[in-house]
């Protein structure tokens, strides 16, 4: 889909603890910085729909396995992929795309390295029946 890039990403064995690498400026789909945060979702619960109008985002799964949607009002097309430690990758969305994200597992933790920093006049919510998928 357009507007959406998942990268794989590294993943180095250690004996105590191993290393996940999330994102580098100089990695396609990094648009800058402005703020890092993470965001915790329960088991069977959907947070969603969000549109941001000028933040991508860089998504990274910390914790957990979590199940992302993303839906083009445009072309009327879905993206689906799921994250965890299992499937490791960066899932990259540009401004202008729905996103919603369910848990899998007990305990789920992304992180997002934003582009800019928060501005709640920047982003808009719908509720999750707004369109035809769940």
């Amino acid at each position: 889909m357009d507007g959406v890039i998942l990268t794989p990403l590294k993943k180095i064995g250690h004996s105590k603890g191993d290393i996940f690498h999330a994102i580098k400026s100089s990695d396609v789909g990094f648009s800058g910085f402005g703020e890092a945060y993470f965001s915790e979702i329960h088991k069977d619960q959907t947070k969603g729909w969000k549109k941001h109008t000028r933040m991508t985002l860089n998504i990274i799964v910390a914790i957990g396995a979590i199940d992302f949607v993303i839906y083009d009002e445009e072309s009327k097309q879905y993206f689906k992929t799921a994250i965890s430690h299992q499937n490791y990758k960066r899932l990259t969305i540009q401004p202008g795309l729905w996103v919603s994200f369910t848990g899998i597992e007990d305990r789920n933790v992304l992180l997002n390295v934003a582009s800019i920093e928060h501005d709640p006049e920047e982003s808009v919510n719908v509720v999750l029946d707004s369109f035809d998928y769940y």
